[in-house]
C-alpha cells in the first residue's frame, strides 16, 4: 500500500525532491527512503542527487518517473487509431496517428496495432520495459474480459478485444481495455482540464457521443464496465433511428451526423468536414451558425439532465465538441442556466479538453498503468512482456 502511494505521487506530480514526498504520502522520512529505493529497485523510479541551493544541509535526493518503464496505449476510433509509449509520469515517448482501413474487421485493425506498437518501441533504447497495454474503444467493453459487447459506430459487437492484443503481442502483457470516453475522463482528471477534481463529466462528440465520469476521484466504471453511454439516452420519442437500434437517442440530435444533416452537407464525418463547418461559422455564414445554435441546444438539452444526475464540478467536451466550444458556449449557458439546479449550475463549469485529440489516448495509457500503480511490486512481470512484445511475429 506504502509503495503504491509513492509511487502514485511520482506519477501524477512528476520528479520531486525526498524531502517533499514525506508531506505528500503522510510517510516517515525513513519510510519514503526505504520505498524510493525498492521502486528504483523494481526499475519503476529513478533517483539523482539535488545541487546545492546554499542552504545549510544536505540537499534532499530527485525522485523522477524511470525513462525505461512504459506502457503502450492504443485509440481506436471510427475514422483513425492511433499508438503512443507512455513513460510513467505521463510522458510520451513516441506515437503516431493514421487513418483507420474500413476494409478489414477487428482482426486486421488489431494486426495494425501490433506492427504499429513494435514499430515505436524499436526506436526506443533496447533496456526499455513493457509493463502493459492500455486501449480505449468508441463501444461497450465488459471490464472482466475487454470483450466490446457493442461497438455500433464501429460496427463491431461481441469482439474479444483484449484475448487479440494478447495473441498479438504476447500471452504474460496485461491488457485494460476500456470505452473512450471513460479514459478520455481519467485522462482530463490527471493530465488535462479537471486536475485536482474529484467529481467530472467528459462527454466526447465525435459519429456518436461519449461520455465519462469520474465521481469521488475515481472512475465510474459501473457492475459490468459499461456506465456512461450517455449517447443512447432517449431524448426524442419521435426522433429518428440511431445505430444501436434505439430510436431518438441524443446522440442522433447532438451528434455529427445530426450537424451535417442540419447544414445540409453529405454525412462524410471526419475531422476536415468539422473544421469546414467551423470556418464557415467564423466567415458568418448564416445557414450553418443556425445549425450551430440548434445543435448546442440539443447539446444543452442532454447535458442539462447528466449535470443535474451528477452534479460535477466540471464537464470536459471533447472530440468535435470541443472545436465547437467557441461557437455553442453561448447557447449552451443560456439553456443550462434555463434547466440545472441553481445550486449546481452556479459551481459547475463547462470547458473543452485540454488534450485535444491525444485524451482517449492519454486515458489509454493511464488505465495501462493503473494496475502498476496499485501493486507495484508486480510489475517486474513487466520484463518477461517486452521481450515478448518486441520479438513475437
Amino acid at each position: 500500500m506504502n509503495q503504491s502511494v509513492v509511487l502514485r505521487a511520482v506519477h501524477l506530480a512528476g520528479e520531486q525532491s525526498r524531502s517533499a514526498l514525506v508531506p505528500a504520502t503522510d510517510l516517515t522520512r525513513g519510510a519514503v527512503g526505504t520505498i524510493v529505493g525498492d521502486l528504483v529497485g523494481l526499475g519503476l523510479l529513478e533517483e539523482e542527487r539535488a545541487m546545492s541551493d546554499g542552504s545549510p544541509g544536505r540537499p534532499s535526493t530527485l525522485v523522477r518517473p524511470s525513462g525505461r518503464a512504459v506502457v503502450i496505449a492504443f485509440d481506436l476510433r471510427v475514422e483513425t487509431i492511433a499508438v503512443g509509449v507512455f513513460t510513467l509520469g505521463g510522458k510520451r515517448l513516441a506515437g503516431t496517428r493514421i487513418s483507420r482501413d474500413h476494409d478489414g474487421g477487428p482482426e486486421h485493425t488489431v494486426d495494425e496495432l501490433a506492427v504499429i506498437a513494435r514499430g515505436l518501441l524499436e526506436l526506443l533504447p533496447a533496456d526499455t520495459v513493457v509493463h502493459g497495454v492500455g486501449a480505449a474503444i468508441a463501444g461497450l467493453v465488459r471490464h472482466d474480459d475487454q470483450l466490446v459487447v457493442s461497438g455500433p459506430n464501429l460496427g463491431w459487437r461481441d469482439v474479444p478485444l483484449g484475448d487479440l492484443l494478447r495473441d498479438r503481442l504476447g500471452p504474460d502483457i496485461h491488457v485494460a481495455v476500456g470505452n473512450d470516453a471513460d479514459l478520455g475522463a481519467l485522462a482530463e482528471s490527471r493530465r488535462g482540464a479537471a486536475v485536482g477534481l474529484d467529481d467530472l463529466v467528459y462527454i466526447s462528440g465525435e459519429v456518436g457521443i461519449g461520455g465519462g465520469m469520474i465521481v469521488g476521484g475515481r472512475p465510474l466504471i459501473g457492475s459490468a464496465g459499461c456506465s456512461g453511454e450517455v449517447g443512447h439516452i432517449p431524448v426524442n420519442p419521435i426522433g429518428i433511428d440511431c445505430n444501436c437500434g434505439s430510436i431518438g437517442c441524443w446522440e442522433t440530435e447532438a451528434g455529427d451526423h445530426a450537424l451535417f444533416r442540419r447544414v445540409g452537407r453529405p454525412d462524410v464525418v471526419g475531422s476536415a468536414a468539422i473544421e469546414a463547418i467551423v470556418r464557415d461559422a467564423i466567415a458568418g455564414d448564416r445557414k450553418v451558425l443556425a445549425a450551430i445554435d440548434e445543435q448546442a441546444r440539443w447539446i444543452a438539452f442532454g447535458l442539462a439532465g447528466i449535470i443535474n444526475v451528477f452534479d460535477p464540478d466540471m464537464v470536459v467536451l471533447g472530440g468535435s465538441l470541443a472545436r465547437l466550444h467557441p461557437h455553442i458556449a453561448a447557447t449552451l449557458d443560456r439553456e443550462l442556466d434555463r434547466r440545472v439546479f441553481d445550486v449546481i449550475r452556479s459551481r459547475v463549469r463547462v470547458v473543452p479538453s485540454a488534450l485535444g485529440i491525444d485524451s482517449m489516448l492519454t486515458g489509454a495509457a493511464e488505465w495501462a498503468w493503473d494496475r502498476v500503480l496499485t501493486e507495484p511490486a508486480r510489475a517486474a512481470s513487466g520484463v518477461v512482456a517486452s521481450k515478448i512484445v518486441r520479438h513475437t511475429a
